[in-house]
Formats: C-alpha cells, structure tokens, sequence
C-alpha cells in the first residue's frame, strides 16, 4: 500500500479522452511546476490487499521501464522545478543499482535534482547499504517503508514479502545512510489482527522513533484476493474494532509526540536526536490545528491543490486546471515514449467551480480544514458561500467545527471524511 504516493481521483474519468498527448506542460503555465510524481509500477509480489496499478517485472521490461521514464523526464523538463518529489510504487526500490544510476543521472542532466523534499518508498525485503548510499548522494532526504504489520502471520495473511526482523534491519541501514526522516506504513482491522495486537504493533512502531507515520485501515477493492475471501464468508468486518482500532492509533501518537494532520497521516514536529528518545506528548491543542514541520510536503501538495507532474504508468497530474492520467498499461506506455510521445489515456479541463469543489473536498481530509482565506486565494470562491449549506451539514451532524478563521472537521467527522467530501463537490 502506498504512503499516499498516488492523490486520490474524487471525480470519475471524463467521458472525451486525449491520448497520445505530446505537450510536456499547460503552455499557460508562466510558473514551473514544483511538484513531480514518478510511479514505479513493480512489485516482487502482488499484495492480497493492493488495487494500485502494479506486476511482478519479467523479461526485459525493467530496462526498458527506466529508458522510456527517462525520456518522459525529458519531456516535462523544461517545465518543472520540483521542491517535492515522491517516488511511489508499485515498489522503487525493486530497481537495480545500475537502474538507479541511470534515473538519478538523467534526473542530475535534467536539473531536476535538489527538491527540498524528496520521497522514496521502500519494501523492507528490498533495501540495501549500498541502494541507501547512492539515493542519500543524489539528494534524497525522505524514505517511506511499506510495513504494514509486525506480526508474521498477519504479513503472511497480507501477502507481504517481508518479515518482521528485515524492518528493524532496513530501518537501521536507512539510518546508518544519513536519513533523518522515516516514515512507517502500516494497516489496522485485518482480518484476524486484534486490538491487542494492534497496540503491539504501534508499540514497537513508535519505539523506532520514526518521524512519520502512515496508517490505513483495509479497505476491500474488487478485484483484490482480501475481497474475494470477503464475499466467500471466509471472514466478517468488525466495524466497532476498527473504530476501537482507529482510536488507539490517534492517542498513541499524540502520546508519543506524532501529531495528526490527516485522516492516515502523523508526523513530528522535529527529527528524532540520537541516542534513546523520551516521548513528547503533542502540543496542546488550541484555535485551529497546524501541520507538523515534518508532514509530508509533497502528499500536503495534493490536499492543497498543488500542480506537480505525473509520469510512468498510471500516473495522474494536475496542471493549471487541467488534470491527466497515463495509461494503467506498461508496455503500451513504454511503446508510447519510445515514439517520443507521451502516454496519456485522457486528459480534461475543470472549471473554476468543480476544481473548487474538489479542493475542498480534499483538504478536509486535513485536521486544519480549510481557513477560509487560504480556500478564497487558491479558488477565487468562498468556502461560506457556495457551501454554507453543506457546511451547516455537517456542523449539525456534529462532525465539523467553524471558527471565524476556518472550518474543519472534528475527530468524529474525519472518520466520515468520504461522506463529506462528496457534499462539497460540484
């Protein structure tokens, strides 16, 4: 599963499509794009949860992979200064050292190099000293590992690669590399996992001293094994755990120090000093939240509404109003750039109003909400007026707050968020 990498898709696919598309930018833009995703569709092994776009490699598809996301660099280029870049997966960190070289070095010729924060997902069972030393020599300065469980049977139940002792390893080679900020993925309310288990499992998370921590409770796509054992009866969904599940989480972060700033999302407000970390009890809370000085840049990017690029295959962007999504298809999206195009299924315009809607749909995943401020310079529109209804919604339902400043959801709505968010789109 991945930390986010990915913006989730509030509004389905539009019904004209453009593929093929050869322009690296909206030739509107005056400004360079400061955010860039790179999807690495690759996995060693296919998750029993995952729906992301993503296969086992075979033949010479990886070698060709790292060719065609070169020339794909090549093309957004001249268009894109990134100060946050997030390589998600799939698994990155299933490329070979040689392969690495080769996108870092293009990436070093491309000037795209020197992001204030740069992001890398990582399996545990595919880390290594010497991938951790090249990514820290070309900057970068952010690792997200997939861990999902500590439990072995859980691991095993979830399809996982990795064992429980490769995590404590490939975080001490991560650390014994220079990287300073860490983030954990893991998941709650598998099935058999119980709230005992739970509380051991972020026990033993938090204890690493990580600075950031990813947490999501499985969902059942179609299409996935979880799902089809769900239909069979071959379990059930405890709601009241997950909740019980989702409730721990929040109060042994706060304990800990990891503030939230979003439904999955918790991070620290400073990097964790050497030597044994004494727990820092969060902030107290007081007028609206603020994001911890170690929440994920480029994910608070997508929240906020940031255009950043989207390259390999399956990766969606936003530029300038106009949103695109490459072809979920490896080979064709390969064959596409060896053409020298890029590989694009659709790309369509918003307007003003719909991509307002959808913004605040999208920051009220956030605990900050949205100041009202904020919403009117980013949209032009204001939060309290085409929405007033929807926003006294949820205000009556008792999952929201409003201030002069800003509206956000509360603890109970964030578990809702989903509902809200379709109520703001347009």
């Amino acid at each position: 599963m991945s930390s986010a990498a990915a913006p989730i898709a509030l509004a389905t696919r539009p019904s004209s499509v453009s593929a093929g598309s050869t322009l690296p930018a909206d030739p509107s833009a005056t400004e360079p794009v400061r955010g860039l995703y790179v999807h690495v569709p690759f996995c060693a092994h296919k998750c029993e949860y995952c729906a992301f776009y993503s296969a086992p490699p075979s033949g010479d598809v990886l070698d060709r992979y790292v060719g065609a996301l070169v020339r794909e660099l090549e093309l957004i280029a001249p268009s894109c200064r990134p100060d946050t870049v997030f390589f998600g997966g799939g698994t990155p960190s299933i490329l070979t050292l040689r392969q690495w070289e080769t996108i870092l070095t293009a990436m070093e010729r491309l000037n795209l190099l020197g992001a204030a924060e740069w992001t890398v997902e990582c399996n545990p069972a595919t880390v290594s000293a010497d991938k951790a030393a090249l990514l820290r020599r070309y900057g970068v300065n952010r690792i997200s590992m997939g861990v999902q469980s500590l439990d072995a049977s859980l691991l095993e139940r979830l399809g996982r690669i990795h064992s429980r002792d490769q995590v404590f390893r490939s975080f001490d080679i991560l650390r014994a590399a220079g990287f300073d900020n860490l983030n954990i993925d893991l998941m709650f309310a598998i099935p058999g996992q119980t709230l005992e288990l739970w509380h051991r499992t972020l026990d033993e998370a938090l204890a690493l001293g990580t600075e950031h921590l990813s947490c999501y409770e499985v969902i059942y796509e179609d299409d996935t094994p979880l799902f089809h054992q769900l239909q069979a009866g071959e379990f059930d969904v405890d709601e009241a755990l997950a909740c019980s599940m989702y409730d721990a989480l929040i109060d042994r972060c706060a304990a800990d120090g990891l503030r939230q700033y979003e439904i999955a999302n918790f991070a620290r407000d400073a990097r964790v000093t050497r030597g044994p970390r004494e727990a820092t009890p969060s902030p107290a809370a007081s007028g609206t939240p603020t994001i911890p000085a170690l929440a994920c840049r480029h994910n608070v990017g997508y929240w906020r509404g940031r255009d950043y690029f989207g390259v390999g295959p399956s990766a969606s962007e936003a530029i300038g109003g106009k949103r695109s999504k490459n072809w979920s298809n490896t080979n064709l999206w390969i064959e596409r750039l060896e053409r020298g195009r890029r590989a694009q299924e659709w790309s369509e315009g918003l307007t003003p109003l719909g991509r307002a809607g959808e913004l605040a749909a999208f920051g009220l995943r956030m605990n900050a909400g949205w100041p009202f401020e904020e919403f009117q310079r980013r949209t032009g529109h204001d939060l309290r007026g085409e929405w007033r209804s929807n926003l006294d919604t949820l205000l009556q339902r008792g999952w929201a707050e409003e201030t002069a400043e800003a509206f956000r959801l509360n603890r109970t709505g964030l578990r809702f968020a989903d509902s809200a968010a379709e109520m703001m789109l347009r």
